[in-house]
């Protein structure tokens, strides 16, 4: 059989010769699936660029759907998308405003939620302090009684009654 060439990309094997990498590697499904690959990774605001250059997709706007996908050359966001992309940017910005800065934390980080946390924690345990919590019980009917096969009941509380014909004696 010989060796075999797996494309990450595409997700799929061939058998591996010059011809046939060539090939698949200049094919136009090996280069869609590496573009799709590489924009899962790009920034929010490179995105925003590209989607603000482009028309809106008519057929996407009507229908929903769109036969070319990813590929298709025009714009699959509403307004409402686009409004939300240009705030995750302008907060990306911020952010890096601030790192450069210098400043340590901003507003509404990992220590603001750690003291929330402290906080409910100190007041849920000042209120278990007053009141003890009631033991668990199931809810009624619960578990629910299932009849077993005899085989899989447990003996009655004197033992399973022995047949006459193996009782020592």
């Amino acid at each position: 059989m010989g060796k075999r060439y797996f494309c990450d990309y595409c997700d799929r094997s061939f058998q591996d010769n010059l011809h046939n990498r060539k090939k698949h590697l200049n094919g136009v499904q090996h280069l869609r699936a590496k573009r799709v690959w590489y924009d899962l990774f790009r920034d929010a605001a490179a995105i925003l660029q590209e989607e603000q250059t482009k028309k809106p997709c008519r057929k996407f706007l009507q229908t929903g759907q769109c036969d070319f996908g990813s590929n298709c050359r025009f714009s699959h966001m509403t307004e409402q998308d686009l409004e939300k992309l240009s705030a995750q940017v302008q907060g990306e910005k911020r952010l890096k405003e601030l790192q450069r800065e210098g400043a340590d934390i901003p507003p509404g980080t990992i220590e603001d939620w750690l003291d929330k946390r402290a906080q409910r924690l100190s007041t849920a345990q000042s209120n278990s302090a007053l009141e003890k919590p009631a033991p668990f019980q199931y809810p009624p009917g619960w578990p629910p009684v299932q009849e077993l096969p005899p085989s899989l009941q447990a003996p009655p509380p004197g033992g399973w009654p022995v047949p006459p014909n193996l009782q020592w004696g």
